[in-house]
């Protein structure tokens, strides 16, 4: 497993659920294997335990995806969709799901938020809502390199959002990883992400479809916005991602909340008590 040069701390295994290896590892530490046309488990694919819940692994549309289902659903399937780093301090997860909730999540790793991005969660909301019933407007977490997608994924479905919580997130990728900024970046991973948008650097650098560039479908749709970011973070910047979201959101007439860890860097992400976040969702989830 490599480590994520963005969210070091954020582990995930790449390339098991195409090789097929992951039924066979899983099946040895005692994971179940579900056809996917199986009647006995609410989800397809391969069945293990997350800190006291069922989660499905499965793919939609070519992507790994994951459902983590609570002991009782909430009336209406409220859910919570991860972008990247799925496990990584998870307690307002684990804290939602004992709340009824659904924690999802899609792999669209080194997509970067791009268009095909956005088109493999298409696929993946339409998969829930219409196969399983989960509630139209869905409550969106992004953590780090998250922020690209779910707030590009929000821009284009703003109907689709009930809320957006961002961690340290990542709001503009000239901040992260193109490094443009005070952050140092990441020159593979930018190479990579003008490959995932079909741009060249100087298209990139002239490029006005960042989050940060495109709040007004989000701000005109009501969608109530939380940010949790340390002030001393040098990957991803509070000044160039948290702090001009927060103040173009708010001039659009957006309702914002941020929370500023003191003299925290990029790490440890989320909050020792996830109080603040797990309200935040269930307020807005009607939970």
């Amino acid at each position: 497993m490599k480590t994520d040069d963005v969210c070091p701390r954020g582990r995930l295994v790449r390339g098991f659920a195409q090789s097929g290896l992951v039924v066979i590892l899983l099946a040895a530490v005692g994971g179940t294997v579900y056809p996917a046309e199986a009647g006995n488990a609410p989800f397809p694919g391969i069945k293990t335990a997350w800190h006291g819940f069922d989660r499905y692994q499965f793919e939609i549309d070519g992507r790994n995806c994951y459902v983590v289902t609570p002991k009782t659903s909430a009336e209406g399937k409220p859910w919570i969709w991860r972008a990247r780093f799925f496990g990584h301090e998870p307690a307002a997860d684990i804290a939602l799901l004992a709340r009824g909730l659904h924690v999802v999540y899609m792999d669209v790793a080194n997509l970067f938020g791009s268009s095909r991005a956005v088109a493999h969660w298409n696929a993946f909301y339409k998969y829930l809502t219409k196969e399983h019933g989960f509630a139209k407007k869905v409550a969106l977490e992004g953590m780090s390199r998250g922020g690209l997608i779910i707030y590009n994924w929000a821009a284009a479905n703003p109907d689709k959002v009930a809320c957006l919580y961002g961690d340290a997130p990542v709001c503009d990728f000239k901040s992260w990883p193109g490094g443009k900024g005070k952050g140092r970046g990441s020159p593979k991973a930018w190479s990579d992400c003008l490959k995932a948008y079909g741009l060249t650097e100087a298209e990139a650098l002239a490029y006005r479809h960042n989050p940060v560039d495109n709040l007004k479908p989000l701000a005109a749709a009501g969608i109530p916005i939380l940010h949790v970011a340390g002030d001393a973070d040098q990957v991803v910047p509070l000044e160039e991602n948290t702090r001009v979201v927060q103040q173009r959101y708010r001039q659009l007439g957006g309702q914002i909340t941020v929370i500023v860890k003191k003299g925290v860097g990029h790490h440890p992400h989320a909050l020792k008590d996830p109080t603040a976040i797990v309200e935040f969702v269930l307020k807005h989830t009607g939970c």
